[in-house]
């Protein structure tokens, strides 16, 4: 693949940046204060800057780079794409052929129940749209009153108004007088981050936390419920893992209580859990199904909403027009990537790479960093993992959070050991490229291993442990 040739220094990129680029979830004079790591270029899992510093790539991205960078099938067909049809709208009783085709592809892999999708641009817009849908599903069988949707404290389902009130992120509510009325929350299934519950095992624990959600239904009226959305594993929460328990609860509930179930699976989609989708790696069923991320493996911006049968056939049969759209829905050149991109997840049979390959080497390799003496747990599913940094090896003691203790192995871990991981409070968390080799995957826990040591080593030095 060709790579592109840096015009200006690496200061000049850092000093336009600083002066006009605004960026996401992001303390802005600090990062000014830091200079931005400009990247240029990237290969399978390798990423490149501007100084030609190379790094391992642990996150996919932002958890989307499922097929790996410099995919010439992708980058051909959206070339192709826009050559043919740069852009037409689906609004006004028009299609397109790469719309229809897949829209096909993704039916033939979605669950069962799922054969209609509805084109979005990213995961927030996804949710938003759920939320949309599902209100007009409960207007359409004579039960308007079912409005309030009920999420988990710590969850994320986006950052638009209503994703960011669905979700349960304290930080993003308290910023922006958040959430919106209409929204509830229970209790995360988290059971080491919350003390590791005394007399509980984790499937005892994820069993009471489902259980919450029949309790807050009963508060709230279930004549007043709409539904209940949940990430299958919390991902940007910090990769919680739910006890085997938990999720079987949660769809006897929601059966049960005449509920709509949403898994969220903008993170877990795709291959991510080692299944199709991550409904399916907990044996759910679910009634909407946010997607994005790996939906074009990042190569372009794209969401959408898988609408099973059961909520598709009243509102289509009910509603009369459905109020809701983007410009963008559908929009040619993303359709193009995602269908090049679903077509090496399925030749390259890559969502089997990751549970037969991938994932038992990762919680191999993840189990062994356990030993460390700043780990309190590892955990794994799929190709996700977690690595759980505290004070008190035997307590499970947290560190100060002032301290920043993730954020120093976020920085050590990639400004000194090239490797990309994302921390989240004191949780450091990876979520590779399929395409890893097994001798990277290796490579990535060591690196990952020295990081942890030079964090042990900067904390005795500074007398924080």
């Amino acid at each position: 693949m060709n790579q592109q040739t840096n015009i200006r220094s690496t200061a000049d990129y850092q000093a336009m940046d600083a002066a006009h680029h605004w960026h996401p979830f992001s303390d802005m004079a600090d990062l000014n204060r830091k200079g931005s790591r400009v990247i240029s270029s990237a290969q399978g899992v390798w990423l490149t800057d501007t100084d030609g510093n190379r790094f391992i790539d642990g996150m996919s991205g932002l958890w989307c780079v499922n097929v790996g960078y410099g995919r010439e099938e992708i980058v051909e067909a959206v070339a192709r794409q826009l050559r043919d049809l740069p852009y037409y709208n689906t609004f006004f009783q028009c299609t397109h052929p790469a719309a229809a085709e897949f829209a096909e592809a993704l039916a033939n892999v979605a669950p069962p129940q799922m054969n209609r999708v509805f084109f979005t641009n990213s995961g927030s817009e996804s949710n938003d749209t759920v939320f949309r849908l599902a209100r007009v599903y409960w207007d359409c069988l004579g039960k308007p009153s079912k409005k309030i949707f009920i999420g988990r404290k710590n969850g994320y389902h986006g950052s638009t108004a209503t994703a960011t009130s669905m979700g349960g992120m304290a930080a993003m509510h308290g910023q922006s007088g958040l959430p919106f009325n209409g929204f509830a929350h229970i209790d995360q299934p988290y059971w080491y981050g919350e003390g590791r519950p005394e007399g509980l095992s984790p499937e005892e624990f994820g069993k009471l936390r489902a259980k919450q959600l029949e309790a807050k239904i009963d508060e709230l009226g279930e004549e007043n419920v709409c539904a209940f959305i949940a990430e299958p594993i919390q991902g940007a929460g910090g990769v919680i893992i739910p006890p085997e328990s938990y999720w079987p609860e949660i769809q006897r509930i929601c059966n049960e209580r005449e509920i709509l179930l949403i898994t969220d699976e903008v993170i877990c989609g795709f291959g991510r859990t080692g299944s199709w989708w991550g409904a399916e790696t907990y044996g759910v069923t679910p009634d909407l199904m946010p997607i994005a991320k790996g939906m074009t493996s990042g190569y372009q911006p794209m969401g959408g909403v898988f609408i099973s049968d059961k909520v598709a056939g009243p509102v289509m049969e009910k509603a009369g027009e459905f109020y809701h759209g983007y410009t963008y829905s559908g929009h040619p050149a993303a359709c193009a990537a995602g269908l090049a991109s679903l077509r090496i997840l399925q030749e390259e049979k890559l969502v089997e790479r990751v549970r037969d390959v991938l994932a038992p080497r990762m919680a191999k390799l993840w189990a062994g960093l356990a030993d460390h003496p700043l780990v309190g747990e590892t955990r794994t599913r799929g190709f996700l993992g977690a690595i759980e940094l505290v004070k008190n090896k035997e307590t499970g003691e947290r560190f100060d959070g002032d301290l920043g203790v993730g954020g120093m192995a976020r920085d050590l871990s990639v400004g000194k050991h090239g490797l990309v991981m994302r921390a989240v409070g004191d949780t450091m968390i990876a979520s590779p490229p399929y395409v890893m080799t097994e001798e990277e995957l290796d490579e990535m826990a060591a690196r990952a291993r020295a990081t942890l040591d030079d964090l042990a080593d900067k904390l005795t030095r500074e007398g924080r442990l």
